[in-house]
């Protein structure tokens, strides 16, 4: 019988936050993966639980080195448990390979919820959170960062970014730009920690108040864009929202509709956008 991989979520900060099928599988495991070691065995300490099993190291620089060594032991019927520094694997952090690799070789793949910086951000944020998207790290250079941020201006639901502390006041000068100075965001630190904050107000006001540092972990909810009536949206911006939906692997007769229905226009104007666009 092939082994279990099992996700397992840590604390983002205090660690009385850790779930308590955390101890038991770190006690229980055959191996555990861990992206730092040396913080793993603190966190064991903490917990006052012994691991049973291997530790091994498990972070960006030997992710694709150490994946098929992880998988070969699951298919050998090991159990493995992945953990990384804070939250849950695979969220910005190292796990996506390993689970696709399991998932190819039909493993069986299991998780501990356990605390989320990105709910919890959200939850903390006073913004809307009935729909949301996680952006993950924005690029490090600007041309990239405005780029990838021009990409969701006009997305309506909540947005979600992790962010370091020293690319953070870069980031949301970044946002003001491109999403407006008055959009409304909050920027949440360290938290569950000592010295947790959150910082709300508009993204002009934030970008401002960043230039002198802002230090720790961070998280930064940014609201989604207003839907603008009918009449504001010129023809370039429904055919860039049509190439949007394409890129995004939805074919041109389907992504009109969608786009039409939404900005509430008839779709021979939408059609006729995209035309245009192709050829300016």
């Amino acid at each position: 019988m092939t082994g279990v991989l099992v996700l397992a979520g840590t604390p983002i900060g205090d660690p009385a936050d850790a779930p308590p099928r955390l101890s038991t599988e770190l006690a229980a495991a055959d191996i555990v993966a861990a992206e730092d070691t040396r913080r793993l065995r603190r966190l064991a300490a903490t917990l006052e639980v012994t691991p049973a099993g291997r530790i091994v190291s498990y972070f960006e620089g030997n992710e694709s080195a150490r994946t098929p060594e992880l998988v070969e032991a699951l298919a050998g019927g090991a159990r493995v448990l992945l953990v990384t520094d804070a939250g849950m694997p695979s969220v910005s952090d190292p796990g996506y390979r390993l689970v696709a690799a399991c998932v190819e070789r039909d493993i069986t793949v299991t998780a501990v919820p356990g605390p989320s910086a990105v709910l919890t951000a959200l939850a903390l944020s006073g913004l809307p959170v009935d729909r949301f998207c996680f952006e993950g790290f924005l690029p490090r250079k600007q041309g990239e960062r405005l780029s990838r941020l021009r990409e969701v201006a006009a997305d309506r639901r909540t947005l979600v970014y992790f962010e370091s502390t020293h690319r953070i006041a870069e980031a949301l000068a970044a946002m003001a730009e491109v999403f407006g100075p008055d959009r409304r965001a909050a920027v949440c630190r360290e938290l569950t920690k000592t010295y947790e904050e959150v910082r709300r107000g508009a993204l002009g006001d934030l970008a401002e108040w960043s230039r002198d540092g802002v230090r720790g972990e961070i998280t930064v909810v940014v609201e989604g864009a207003g839907e603008p009536s009918p009449e504001e949206l010129d023809d370039a911006e429904l055919a860039r929202r049509v190439a949007a939906r394409e890129s995004a692997g939805e074919p041109r007769k389907a992504a009109i509709a969608s786009v039409a229905g939404e900005a509430g226009v008839p779709k021979r104007r939408v059609f006729d956008a995209v035309v245009a666009a192709k050829r300016a």
